[in-house]
């Protein structure tokens, strides 16, 4: 059977996910057969498997630093928000319907916490270690009783448990204090130590505070750990989204990305921005968007309504005045559904809208079904026309979810072709693009990840604003094994590793 260690925090963005793929870089260093898990997330950020299964975004991040492809047994529950208190669950990463928050949490789960069991057996067979991930704060009177992510996996493997609390925000010590306070005695004994995250300045200042919070609680501190900037990992959800930028900046490209409120999987533009000649922003309101040289659209768990937002908010005008003034528009997902004619959801899978219209950049409508498209994809680009410039790009990598078909009435290339959909082969046109070459959209979601046709595309902005073309340098998937081996020497570093292997069970090589 497998050991465990779980991380638990006192609120939502204080560093679990994060400090839970550190421990599973270091274990995976050891030579351990080590696995992330998070019975039930609630995000936005989904990605696809292999298997054609959706999970959360963090559980990925946290299997590539474990050294392991996705799987769905690392995070059984995912609930994606789709509006008015209402989320989408998915079982074992498929959709199971839609459930108000009151009727998810009063009677649908406790019967997913057998999903949860039957995931971390499986997992406990196959693995020497599982660092389990909390959600939000376990000390959540109002959710207790129907709680199946935090205390009740812990008893239920009985599980040492690290409280993590971010010091960045303030109040780190009474949040600690507070959150144990609230726990009851079984699950109070479970809690074998505290992190005190992203401290910033001359650590020895801290002294006095450890000594209180060991004296006061009767638990370790394990360590404080630094703050890290420009981390270059994924981020679990929109949360996150209120620390990125929402100005332009004095890169030569600037990009800007419309934040609607269901903006979904925007860690599809983290390589674009990590590019040297590149400034992407933020954008929720038209008198922020400024002038960009590219405009793109995110994907969106319910398209109808922030379709809606853009005109609510003036963004579609300012879009459509961007487009007819020659510069590109970029849609991926709900974002490329925005730029048809009309998006309709006759059965209302998403919203209560029959239909809207569109931006009307390109000659299509999409019709919503029941049924959700998601699935692994290899595609190549055999001829996008964009900006002058003519790109083709081979062995492209990346997934599709969606519910939207979209069918076309006028004409326009379609730029992209998909050779592999999961494990079976085929040969399907996809996406869109006008013929004068400004306004292209796909469902591809990580369609930027690539390192040939990412650049290949800023180069042709580069060009089209009369600058030379920049050599691609750079290795997205490179540059993530990197930050997760600089964030384990970091945690290593910082934490009391010996007492930590104490705790877990784990013997020291």
């Amino acid at each position: 059977m497998a050991n465990y260690i779980m991380m638990m925090g006192t609120s939502s963005h204080v560093g679990k996910s994060i400090l839970a793929a550190a421990m599973c870089r270091i274990l995976y260093r050891r030579g351990r057969r080590v696995v992330p898990f998070k019975a039930q997330n609630m995000a936005l950020n989904s990605y696809v498997t292999r298997d054609g299964e959706e999970m959360g975004r963090a559980q990925v991040a946290q299997a590539e630093a474990a050294g392991l492809e996705p799987a769905v047994d690392m995070n059984p529950v995912l609930l994606k928000p789709t509006g008015n208190a209402e989320s989408q669950v998915i079982i074992m990463g498929r959709p199971v319907g839609n459930m108000s928050a009151r009727e998810y949490h009063k009677g649908y789960s406790l019967k997913a916490f057998a999903a949860v069991q039957e995931a971390l057996s499986r997992l406990s067979r196959e693995y020497d270690t599982i660092v389990i991930e909390g959600a939000g704060s376990p000390a959540e009177i109002n959710l207790k009783a129907n709680d199946i992510v935090n205390m009740r996996v812990a008893k239920y493997l009985q599980a040492p448990v690290l409280l993590i609390a971010d010091i960045d925000r303030g109040g780190a010590l009474a949040s600690l204090v507070g959150t144990l306070e609230l726990l009851d005695d079984e699950e109070r004994a479970l809690v074998k130590g505290l992190v005190i995250n992203k401290f910033r300045g001359d650590v020895t200042l801290l002294t006095p505070a450890v000594e209180f919070l060991e004296q006061k609680t009767g638990k370790p501190v394990l360590g404080v750990i630094p703050y890290i900037d420009q981390m270059g990992i994924d981020d679990e959800d929109s949360v996150s989204l209120q620390e990125k930028t929402a100005v332009p900046g004095n890169g030569e490209l600037q990009l800007a990305v419309i934040q609607t409120p269901k903006i979904s999987n925007f860690t599809d533009f983290d390589a674009l921005s990590g590019e040297g000649d590149v400034s992407l922003y933020y954008v929720q309101d038209g008198g922020a968007l400024g002038e960009p040289d590219l405009i793109i659209l995110p994907g969106s768990k319910n398209t109808t309504e922030d379709m809606l937002y853009l005109e609510q908010s003036g963004l579609a005008d300012k879009i459509r005045a961007h487009a007819a003034a020659g510069k590109p528009v970029i849609g991926i997902c709900g974002g490329y559904q925005m730029l048809g004619e009309r998006i309709c959801d006759p059965e209302h899978t998403e919203s209560v809208n029959d239909e809207v219209r569109g931006l009307g950049l390109l000659s299509m409508q999409t019709v919503f079904a029941r049924e959700k498209l998601t699935t692994q994809v290899t595609a190549a680009c055999r001829e996008l026309h964009f900006m002058g410039q003519t790109i083709t790009a081979e062995n492209l990598h990346g997934y599709e979810i969606h519910m939207g078909h979209t069918r076309f009435s006028g004409s326009q290339q379609h730029p992209f072709v998909i050779e592999m959909r999961g494990r079976n082969v085929c040969e399907s046109a996809e996406g869109a693009a006008g013929l004068d070459g400004r306004v292209f959209g796909t469902y591809i979601h990580g369609i930027f990840d690539n390192d040939a046709f990412r650049r290949s595309l800023l180069n042709a902005l580069r060009l089209s604003k009369g600058l030379q073309p920049v050599a691609n340098t750079r290795n997205v998937m490179a540059e993530k094994q990197q930050a997760y081996e600089h964030l384990a020497d970091v945690v290593e570093k910082s934490l009391d590793m010996e007492k930590l292997y104490q705790i877990m069970g784990e013997k020291l090589c």
